[in-house]
């Protein structure tokens, strides 16, 4: 009579374990001992089932068997606690590329105008940290216009939907373009000058403040931060210049906040998107680099409203801003003590549905004009003469196509004039921009 085979408990029990990727659990000795029972298992094909070496294997199994289960339970443990450390990370970036064409001596030039890095880390379900950091026109040094600097570096402490608290490097939260600046955001290649000379974009502070929502159509943000450095402003650019990208002094701080308004969540309107904002800021300006001070007394101040409305394929958005300044006199370089400026823009979806296809599923194209009335010399202080080149005027006008959402070629041509009479060059714009 013939005797059927036990089946091989040591490798059926080894070859499971190694594929599950556990087997440095057991001690080495374990393992060579089992991968012995392995090569010997037909050779004790018929010993007794109380075989001691078969019941040290059962043994084994349950240790094993165990192992595995505490193992398992620190993965869901993990898994609870948000994964492994590498799903703590945010990764992500913007950029883009210009080509600029002027007439007369408007230069003509291909810029890698932008590329930005972020790096965000969440530590806990409420803790989390957030970074920008950019890199300006490609090339740094003491010769050149680039610029390396960390545009954003903040913690968040999500306490509750009304009330959070950021601590750090954050954006001034005026206007429209400062907190939204990434390319497939705006219509046109370069950013609208009105976010260049009257709310100058990217504008930054070193600060605590904080933010939420008060029900679900109204969000605020509140910060106290370090001030502006007047004696860098000036007639033509404003208050622009005054910001502090280094180690910016704390001797004047400044408060900061704005309030968004959602009424469609609200009150059903005509459909789309409707968003209105008022934001403010109010300082002194008697700061500086690394805390070297210019001794300059003087208040700025600066009241801003702005709105963005989507409705079917059309996108209008704008922005309005009055800025006073105190002690414009004593700080001089023609600065006004008052600057004033708005924008008004429109744009239409030109992307017919039918082409949305293969390649071009989740494309679009939009056309936009805008209009730009900004001045820097708005208001001068008595005795001090106007710089009628800091009253200006812009029209513009391009297009948008959006190979991918967050991706978008861009063109446009700008009609620019200034109070002196004379007829500022022409631009020609091209670009491309991403964010990812």
């Amino acid at each position: 009579m013939n005797t059927v085979p036990k089946p091989n408990r040591s490798c059926s029990f080894v070859l499971p374990l190694l594929s599950h990727g556990k087997c440095g659990l057991l001690p080495v000795a374990a393992v060579l001992a089992l991968f012995a029972l392995c090569l010997g298992g037909p050779a004790r094909a018929q010993e007794s089932p109380l075989d001691p070496q078969d019941l040290k294997i059962r043994e084994l199994e349950k240790t094993v068997g165990a192992l595995e289960g505490r193992i398992d339970a620190m993965d869901r443990t993990n898994a609870s606690l948000g994964g492994s450390w590498t799903d703590k990370f945010t990764l992500g970036g913007y950029g883009e590329m210009h080509a600029n064409f002027g007439e007369g001596s408007a230069p003509d030039q291909f810029d890698i105008h932008r590329l930005v890095a972020y790096v965000g880390y969440t530590f806990s379900d409420w803790i989390r940290f957030s970074s920008e950091v950019e890199i300006e026109h490609a090339f740094v040094s003491s010769e050149s216009g680039g610029e390396i600097s960390i545009e954003q570096a903040y913690l968040d402490f999500l306490l509750s939907d009304p009330v959070n608290i950021r601590f750090g490097r954050v954006l001034v939260p005026v206007g429209i373009t400062n907190r939204k600046h990434e390319p497939p955001t705006f219509y046109g290649v370069e950013r609208p000058s009105f976010d260049r000379v009257i709310v100058p974009t990217t504008w930054f502070a070193d600060g605590i403040g904080a933010f939420g929502g008060l029900g679900p159509s109204l969000k605020y943000e509140l910060y106290l931060v370090s001030g502006l450095d007047g004696s860098q402003f000036s007639a033509v650019n404003g208050i622009r210049d005054g910001r502090i990208k280094e180690r910016a002094s704390l001797h004047e701080p400044a408060v900061t906040g704005r309030l968004d308004f959602f009424p469609f969540v609200r009150w059903p309107g005509p459909g789309g998107f409707l968003r209105l904002g008022a934001s403010a800021y109010y300082g002194g300006v008697d700061n500086g680099n690394e805390g070297k001070n210019p001794g300059i007394d003087g208040e700025v101040r600066i009241l801003s409203g702005d709105f963005e409305y989507t409705v079917s394929k059309f996108d209008f958005r704008g922005a309005v801003a009055h800025e006073r300044i105190h002690g414009a006199r004593e700080i001089g370089n023609g600065t006004a003590s008052g600057i004033f400026g708005w924008y008004l823009e429109g744009g239409y979806r030109v992307f017919p549905e039918s082409w949305k296809k293969g390649k071009l599923a989740k494309s679009d194209a939009g056309v936009f004009a805008r209009y730009e009335d900004f001045d820097t010399q708005h208001r001068m202080p008595d005795g001090v003469a106007k710089n009628p080149a800091g009253d200006r005027r812009e029209w513009t006008f391009g297009a948008n196509f959006y190979l991918t959402p967050t991706l978008v070629a861009k063109g446009d041509v700008q009609f620019r004039d200034d109070a002196s009479g004379k007829d500022l060059p022409t631009l020609v714009n091209f670009g491309i921009g991403w964010q990812f």
